[in-house]
């Protein structure tokens, strides 16, 4: 059926990752302007985008069910819509080409909050190309930092660090802020109050995790994906996500009511068996726009200021929100321009070129910590950021596996991926791909680490404390000898200073011991 006709009007379009509430009184930031007798809604579900990694099915899942609630929304609204459903389009520039054959002329002009990925931009302007039409980029007003504020704050810097980063936001945006223009405390940063690893009988009892029962729409989502992405990863048991504005207000309130008074403390930590701990789950709502960040930091620091929560817990969350949120995405965005896209996704800094061992996608690791953190992102599509970062980020590290099969990996696996926000934390953060432009050192630990923050190694045939030998921890040999090939790179870098002292300190047969150990893992990952 074909669409229908405009002439002369403007096609909007709103992405799965742009569902900014809609209301009377605040309406979605690009249909503000709208004019319904001349203007389209356009949405599209593109086989495609579930396919560009092998994306987990309940991130398939909910994207589609988060998308057919706000285009019911605008209905019930009166806003006029075009929505495409899975199964006529291969991509967004096909179905977008498409509709702009059809309309032979009668779109003056296509507009976009600004995508939050660069490939999606591209195929969209691409398809605008091609059909003659102009294509209006806007900012997306969803971010606390445009892309040239952070811009005009990075200017020619070589190297960028969140810190400084964070500070200029907190002044800028007067959050934890006295009226003397200090810190609330007198410190920026309550780091150092929040990396307490568990007592030794675990986190102890654990408020109940917030489940949003699927409602029919959601139900013939969780269907169709079954059908049609049957092949993908994952499951879609117990599919429970906020798929509304109004779910994800509901969870946020339940975090900061139950969750935000031990989450400083107890952030860094991991125990087997408990994913959510005291962590938020609010990501792939703030991630799909179905909840506002002001909104989430306003609701923390007001706990705060009202005395519910100590403050290491509030600046801790808030630090994620305000600051690294927000630089991860300006990073994204001016790595992209100053790399080049293709340049930006291909980044190596150190490499690194191993495929992924199997058990990525399967989770039938030998080693425990690795064992439980996959098997409980292909069950749930989820894992906190230190199981991300400090166990399967840490590992691929170490053991040298290529930035980008590991970028598309998280890409595929986590409900709450989006390539602003996954990428740089991939490539920049967990695999210093980017080399020391936005962290100062590579995240590098040893099994000593795990140990100390988590009782996965209780469980686990390895040893932490042994990095050769039968029993040796792939972690704490692969340390070693990350440290050791990397030695020209990274040895003159003085936050490992401490690490690069200690490894001189062995003997030649000792590192050799350590060398040979280092490559017999590598020559056998797929058994670790």
């Amino acid at each position: 059926m074909a669409d229908p006709r405009l002439t002369g009007g403007t096609l909007r379009l709103i992405l799965g990752d742009q569902l900014h509430p809609h209301t009377p009184h605040r309406p979605h930031p690009l249909l503000a302007d709208l004019d319904p007798a001349r203007d389209r809604v356009w949405m599209a579900e593109a086989d495609g985008e579930a396919r560009h990694v092998w994306s987990h099915k309940a991130r398939i899942a909910l994207f589609l069910a988060a998308m057919r609630h706000f285009a019911a929304t605008l209905r019930e609204a009166g806003v006029p819509l075009d929505y495409h459903r899975l199964g006529r389009y291969p991509t967004l520039e096909a179905a977008l080409a498409d509709t702009l054959a059809r309309q032979g002329g009668g779109i003056a002009r296509v507009t976009v909050l600004e995508p939050g990925d660069r490939r999606v931009l591209s195929g969209l302007a691409a398809a605008c190309r091609q059909a003659g039409v102009a294509l209006e980029v806007r900012p997306d007003p969803h971010f606390f930092c445009t892309g040239d504020d952070f811009a005009a704050w990075a200017g020619d810097k070589p190297q960028l660090r969140m810190e400084f980063f964070y500070r200029w936001m907190r002044r800028r945006h007067g959050v934890l802020m006295t009226t003397a223009g200090a810190p609330a405390g007198d410190r920026w940063n309550f780091d150092g109050d929040n990396r307490d690893a568990f007592p030794p009988d675990g986190p102890g009892p654990l408020p109940p995790v917030p489940r949003f029962a699927p409602d029919g729409t959601t139900r013939d989502v969780l269907d169709e994906v079954a059908a049609t992405f049957a092949d993908h990863p994952g499951g879609l048991e117990g599919f429970a996500w906020p798929v509304t504005p109004a779910q994800a207000r509901v969870l946020l309130e339940r975090f900061i009511a139950d969750r935000l008074p031990y989450f400083g403390r107890y952030q860094d930590a991991m125990w087997q068996g408990e994913p959510v701990l005291w962590h938020s789950l609010l990501a792939a709502a703030l991630n799909l726009k179905l909840l506002d960040p002001r909104e989430v930091v306003d609701a923390a620091e007001t706990t705060w200021r009202e005395g519910r929560v100590p403050l290491a817990a509030a600046e801790g969350f808030i630090r994620q929100i305000l600051g690294w949120r927000e630089f991860v995405r300006g990073m994204y965005m001016r790595e992209s321009r100053r790399r080049g896209d293709a340049g930006f996704a291909h980044s190596n800094h150190l490499g690194a070129e191993r495929p992924l061992p199997a058990w990525f996608w399967t989770g039938q690791a030998q080693a425990n910590c690795l064992a439980q953190t996959i098997r409980q992102t292909l069950a749930l599509g989820y894992a906190h950021h230190i199981q991300r970062l400090m166990v399967t980020g840490n590992f691929a590290l170490l053991a040298g596996l290529s930035p980008r099969a590991v970028a598309d990996w998280y890409l595929a696996a986590y409900v709450d991926a989006v390539a602003w926000v996954e990428e740089p934390n991939t490539l920049g953060m967990a695999l210093f791909a980017l080399g020391p432009v936005m962290t100062s050192k590579p995240y590098c630990a040893s099994g000593a680490y795990l140990k100390r923050m988590s009782n996965y190694c209780a469980g686990c045939r390895y040893r932490p404390d042994q990095a050769h030998g039968p029993r040796a921890c792939p972690f704490t040999a692969l340390y070693w000898h990350f440290l050791d090939r990397n030695e020209d790179r990274l040895g003159g870098n003085p936050r490992l200073a401490l690490a690069y002292r200690n490894l001189a300190r062995r003997s030649p047969e000792e590192r050799a011991a350590l060398r040979a150990a280092g490559e017999a893992m590598l020559a056998r990952l797929d058994d670790l």
